[in-house]
């Protein structure tokens, strides 16, 4: 049974990621993936992303945050030593959702730049994933739904 909380969360805010190597970090999310730049550049401690228009008035964002960075110290995680990425992270990947008919140009765009990337299907949920890595090794999946995934009974 559900219980009546009153409220329900409608969208995803913000993706935050940590990271050492804000330059590489920067140009991957603005030329690679192609999230236009909100704030911040490649020198800054917070670049922020936009990454849809959001809910409710908040704009969808991907924030990138240098791992030394701690604009509230106690509210957030800093230090010396160089993110955690791959295995041994608690992200496990981060997805960003775009139209079924535009990842055949992912696909020929990830071929054109030579970014390593492959391809899974969902089809309990009728998605298909594209996936590739962020210069720092966190994976990132462009997902797309199309009734043609879904698997057949």
């Amino acid at each position: 049974m559900t219980e009546d909380r009153g409220f329900q969360p409608r969208a995803l805010g913000e993706i935050a990621i940590r990271c050492a190597d804000m330059g590489a970090m920067v140009e991957f999310y603005e030329k690679v993936i192609g999230l236009t730049r909100l704030s911040g550049d490649h020198n800054s401690a917070i670049t922020f992303f936009q990454v849809a228009p959001g809910f409710g008035g908040h704009t969808q964002v991907l924030a990138l945050f240098h791992h030394t960075t701690a604009p509230r110290p106690g509210l957030h995680p800093t230090g010396p030593q160089n993110p955690v990425t791959g295995g041994a992270s608690s992200l496990h990947h981060i997805a960003l959702s775009l139209p079924f008919d535009e990842q055949e140009a992912v696909m020929r765009w990830y071929d054109r730049i030579s970014q390593p990337y492959r391809v899974e299907h969902f089809g309990w949920i009728g998605w298909r994933g594209i996936f590739t890595e962020d210069p720092e090794g966190n994976t990132v999946e462009l997902v797309a739904y199309d009734p043609s995934m879904l698997d057949q009974a």
